[in-house]
C-alpha cells in the first residue's frame, strides 16, 4: 500500500475535468467519455468521486454516484490510475476514500462493471471485496450486442456486499 504524502488524494474540482479526461485517455482499455462528462463528474459527483494529484497533475481518479432507485448501492463508474503509479496500491486507497467517507456510511453494496478480459480490474474488486469482508457476485449486465457494432467486450456486473468494517492488515 502507498504511503507517499506528496499524493493528495481528495474530492474533484472542477478545473480537475481536463487532468481527468487526460488520465483516461492514456489508459487503456477505459472508455473515454467526453471532456463535458468528466467536467460534469467533477462538478455533480464530486462527494463520490476523488482524484489523486501528484505535482500539479491528477494520476489517480475514480467516478461513482449512488444509484437512483438503490440509495444504499455505490455504482463505481471509472478507476484510471497513470501508469507510473501502478502497482502501489493507490487504486485500493482510491476506492477507500470513497467508501469511508462520512456522507457514505448507508452504503452497503458496491457495483461496477468490467470486462472479461480485464483482469486488473477484477482482482482489484476482489481484493476490495475481501478487505471488506463482503460477497462478490459476477453476472452477466451489458452484452456486446447491446454496443452495436462497436466490437466492445461485454461488460460484466460485479456487485460486492453487503460491506462491512474494513479490514487493516
Amino acid at each position: 500500500m502507498m504511503k507517499n504524502n506528496s499524493i493528495n488524494i481528495r474530492k474533484p474540482k472542477l478545473d480537475d475535468g481536463y487532468g481527468i479526461y487526460q488520465l483516461v485517455l492514456n489508459s487503456p482499455p477505459l472508455d473515454v467519455n467526453s471532456l463535458y462528462s468528466y467536467l460534469l463528474i467533477c462538478a455533480h459527483f464530486d462527494n463520490t468521486s476523488v482524484v489523486a494529484e501528484f505535482d500539479k497533475k491528477i494520476v489517480g481518479y475514480v467516478s461513482a454516484y449512488i444509484k437512483p432507485h438503490q440509495k444504499d448501492v455505490l455504482f463505481i463508474w471509472q478507476v484510471a490510475v497513470d501508469a507510473s503509479m501502478q502497482g502501489k496500491g493507490l487504486a485500493m486507497q482510491l476506492l477507500q476514500d470513497i467508501i469511508e467517507r462520512e456522507k457514505l456510511k448507508t452504503i452497503r453494496f458496491l457495483e461496477t462493471t468490467i470486462t472479461p478480459s480485464n483482469n486488473a480490474s477484477m482482482s482489484l474488486f476482489n481484493k476490495l471485496a475481501t478487505q471488506y469482508d463482503a460477497n462478490l457476485k459476477e453476472s452477466e449486465f451489458l452484452t456486446s450486442d447491446l454496443f452495436g457494432d462497436t466490437d466492445h467486450e461485454e461488460e460484466l456486473l460485479i456487485r460486492i456486499g453487503p460491506l462491512r468494517k474494513l479490514k487493516i492488515d
